[in-house]
């Protein structure tokens, strides 16, 4: 989305290496298979398979629609193409649309929580892929078809549709014209208008045009106002070159024949077609406050900025995520096939497609919670022209759209399975899906909108190199890489690395104009520590770390991220030589650990080695600071190998005394101990406990001291398929941030975006 102060956008771009570096690096391809249930002794094999597996056959056998209790059919969506219409590549064919297919199956999962496969059909033959998709019935709740031509994927999903009992659903035609609607009644509503007067017109005639035109006429559009273009100007009555039966359905009569003359006096154009299809004067000749939606990938019929330049009154939607009211497919697809896969739905018909335009319109007219702010620089988005779609990460997409579609879908009769409670689905859809990785984007947007100078101390290594680009091309920021010119050149021309470019800049401390300042700066801090000037001068000139640190204090960077070449205890000692604790507050590690449907927060896991009770309780109110900062109301839990005073142990005590310190301090949040893991994890177990004070499972942990938060860090890292961030370092007055040595390049810019996040 662009800049708010100066009307620029900033773009997040990826090399060509880097895209086949993300497909390729570890396992390839972005899925894998993990079992759901316990594969550890021959009593769970003999009933995951045989003998134990016959039962639930013979139960299916009896019943079908008992599949959806025993398999995985009722969350189990196939993503078909024959790769005839691959993004805008085109008929590349079936192999080569497999990434995206791949890519889809992940997008399902990460914002709906729906298992996903890809499924690649190799041919072109229309008859062929009916009867190679119509057989798979049995494995799946849903089918998604995907990058298929036009005029096939009309034939394909019409035939599928009567012959399947599950939803058939082709995103390229229904995906967009769902999200293109619910803009679209906003847009209306903001300028006064309504679905019997609009004008409208639409330049493109393929899949996703076609479906726009069907939808919006489905929700009480007035046939006669709309203007259906392609390429050899109006579709009219009467008219037979280039036609075919889906374009003829949308003839009207008129004597207008170009996009130019159809395009005078319409309130509302749809682009679905090219870049620079709109002209500069079919824009002026449009009806005050006009309505542009130019949908075109990757460059849109004509840009907001252009549009700016001939008129103010226009509101603008596109299809980039560079732009705002972006129209993605992701805010329809996921929730859509949530809500038809949990009532059991036989196909999404009509009503359930209205019943998801009109959730989204209503959810951009609600107000905007916090995390979703933080994508918008700080400044809250209200309902308005440059806010007229939800964003993708809006964390309430999952609890709205997916019950507004289940309830048309009962409503409608295609539903087998009834939900009585639809607050209570709402509830337990929040719940379903981990919102970390939410957060996370959110904070990303969020440095796009406030770019920051991040220095990158160890710049001759080769993964900091690539972490420093990436960093740059995703609009972070600049990027600025600390190093000696000759091997820093030599490492990246060995790599073929290009440091030549916008956003990267180079500084070599041997040759600096601020290391005098930087070495009187160290000097003062240091002076009574046993340090002499010259001493300082050194650490300035050739410990990148200290110079990093002095580039960060005294405001020449706003963050920086060192730790791939050093040990982190090592790499903290040298950056607390320069900058010092923010007043009130304690520097500590926070780890993020992700796991299935939960995220933790696990600290200290970096600073303090055996702290005491006073130093627990800081370390749980910095904690809960760090927690409401992504976006969690803390409930804090002091671990300890007891709970509540059993078994008895003096290294229990710190932890009691902690929670005593906490109650003096009266802080804001929740928090108890000592427990254990188990009972601050397990809502069962702290039932045993009725006196606790937490609400319910704990999401941060204040280890008793800093090996039991690293063991059991790396711990569920290694063994219990979990993901863990960090540690985090904050309480620093400055920003600073120190992965992991040997860390990855991705990991690197994690935690890069991470330092300039916390220097906004």
């Amino acid at each position: 989305m662009p800049s708010s102060d100066n009307g620029k956008t900033v773009k997040t771009s990826v090399t060509e290496q880097e895209a086949l570096d993300f497909h390729s690096q570890g396992r390839p391809g972005k899925l894998e298979i993990t079992p759901t249930k316990a594969m550890a002794t021959q009593r769970d094999l003999s009933l995951a398979y045989s003998p134990g597996v016959a039962v639930p056959v013979k139960a299916i056998a009896a019943d079908p629609a008992t599949a959806y209790d025993y398999t995985t059919r009722g969350n189990m969506v196939a993503v078909i193409s024959n790769g005839t219409a691959i993004l805008g590549l085109g008929n590349l064919g079936a192999l080569a649309s497999k990434p995206v297919m791949e890519g889809k199956s992940v997008l399902f999962k990460r914002f709906a929580d729906v298992d996903s496969i890809d499924l690649e059909v190799d041919t072109q033959d229309v008859e062929e892929f009916i009867n190679c998709v119509r057989y798979l019935g049995p494995s799946f709740g849903g089918i998604n078809l995907e990058d298929i031509k036009a005029p096939d994927c009309f034939i394909i999903e019409q035939r599928l549709r009567e012959l399947m009992d599950i939803p058939v659903f082709h995103d390229d035609q229904h995906g967009t014209a769902i999200i293109a609607a619910a803009g679209l009644i906003n847009a209306l509503e903001l300028t006064g208008r309504d679905f019997k007067t609009t004008k409208l017109v639409c330049n493109g005639a393929g899949a996703a045009a076609i479906a726009c035109i069907e939808l919006i006429k489905a929700m009480g559009f007035n046939p006669e106002n709309i203007i259906l273009c392609d390429t050899k100007g109006v579709i009219h009555q009467g008219r037979t070159e280039g036609m075919n039966q889906w374009k003829s359905a949308h003839a009207v009569k008129t004597d207008r024949r170009t996009l130019q003359e159809a395009m005078e006096g319409a309130d509302v154009v749809l682009g679905l077609s090219q870049k620079g299809a709109f002209s500069a004067d079919m824009i002026r000749s449009m009806a005050p406050n006009p309505i542009i939606f130019a949908m075109a990938n990757p460059d849109p019929e004509i840009t907001p900025e252009e549009v700016a330049e001939i008129r103010k009154d226009a509101i603008m939607a596109t299809g980039r995520s560079d732009y705002p009211n972006q129209v993605n497919n992701v805010l329809g697809f996921p929730y859509i096939f949530r809500g038809a896969l949990d009532v059991r739905a036989s196909s999404i018909n009509d009503a359930m497609k209205i019943a998801a335009v009109r959730a989204l319109a209503a959810l951009a007219r609600e107000d905007v919670p916090d995390d979703v702010a933080a994508a918008y620089q700080g400044q809250r988005p209200r309902f308005g022209a440059q806010y007229i779609i939800p964003v993708p990460f809006d964390p309430r997409l999952i609890s709205s759209i997916p019950v507004a579609v289940a309830r048309a879908a009962m409503e409608t009769g295609v539903a087998r399975k009834e939900i009585s409670d639809l607050d209570a689905y709402a509830r337990e859809l929040s719940a379903r899906k981990d919102p970390i990785a939410a957060t996370t984007q959110q904070l990303y947007e969020r440095v796009r909108e406030n770019p920051k100078r991040v220095v990158f101390a160890e710049g001759e290594e080769e993964q900091v190199m690539r972490a420093a680009i990436a960093f740059a091309n995703q609009g972070l920021g600049t990027a600025i890489l600390l190093g000696r010119d000759e091997p820093l050149r030599a490492t990246a021309e060995r790599a073929g690395i290009d440091l030549d470019r916008p956003g990267i800049e180079l500084v070599n401390a041997r040759v600096s104009k601020r290391v005098e300042a930087y070495t009187e700066y160290l000097y003062s801090r240091l002076q009574r520590k046993g340090y002499l000037h010259r001493d300082c001068q050194r650490l300035i000139n050739t410990d990148r770390n200290h110079f990093a640190a002095c580039m960060v204090a005294l405001g020449d960077a706003d963050a920086m991220v060192t730790g791939t070449t050093r040990n982190y205890s090592t790499a903290l000692e040298d950056v607390r030589r320069c900058i010092d604790p923010q007043p009130g507050h304690r520097v500590i590690g926070v780890s993020l650990a992700l796991t299935r449907g939960r995220t933790v927060l696990v600290t200290d896991t970096a600073v303090h080695d055996m702290p005491t009770a006073e130093e627990l309780a800081d370390i749980a109110e910095e904690s809960a600071h760090v927690a409401h900062r992504f976006g969690y109301e803390p409930r804090v839990a002091l671990l300890a190998y007891s709970t509540f005073g059993h078994p008895t142990g003096e290294r229990s005590e710190r932890l009691r005394e902690a929670v005593k310190i906490l109650d003096k301090r009266k802080v804001d949040f929740e928090y108890d101990g000592e427990m254990g893991a188990d009972v601050a994890l397990n809502a069962h177990r702290m039932e045993q406990y009725p006196f606790c004070r937490l609400s319910g499972t704990a999401n941060v942990l204040v280890m008793p001291a800093i090996h039991s938060a690293a063991i059991s860090t790396k711990m569920l890292q290694e063994l219990g398929g979990s993901t863990v961030i960090g540690p985090l370092l904050v309480g620093l007055e400055k920003s600073v941030q120190i992965t992991q040595m040997g860390a990855k390049d991705t990991d690197i810019v994690n935690m890069a975006m991470m330092a300039a996040y916390n220097a906004l």
